[in-house]
């Protein structure tokens, strides 16, 4: 136990409004069911390449919703730990 202490608590060097989302793995989790659900329905996949093709799908929709619609961490606060420049991401990739 006292060998993982450092890698336990490593997420006390981000800022403490950000402890929250760190440690805790229920996103995931959240993720991992949605996953579990949709192939479920699904059923009988024909082949691998069509398992990869739903959960890519489901994954990008997931980096999208977390990205752009509700970001699990603001940049500003996570700005704290950096020394560069302030960025803003655009919606869409140039």
């Amino acid at each position: 136990m006292d060998e993982a202490e450092n890698d336990v608590l490593a997420f006390m060097t981000f800022p403490r409004a950000h402890w929250t989302q760190i440690y805790s793995t229920n996103p995931l989790e959240r993720l991992n069911a949605e996953i579990k659900r949709r192939t479920n329905v699904v059923g009988i996949f024909p082949n691998d390449a069509s398992i990869t093709r739903l959960v890519g799908a489901m994954m990008l929709e997931q980096n999208d919703e977390w990205s752009l619609n509700r970001r699990y961490m603001q940049l500003e606060g996570l700005q704290t730990l950096s020394d560069t420049a302030p960025t803003r991401l655009s919606a869409v990739a140039r």
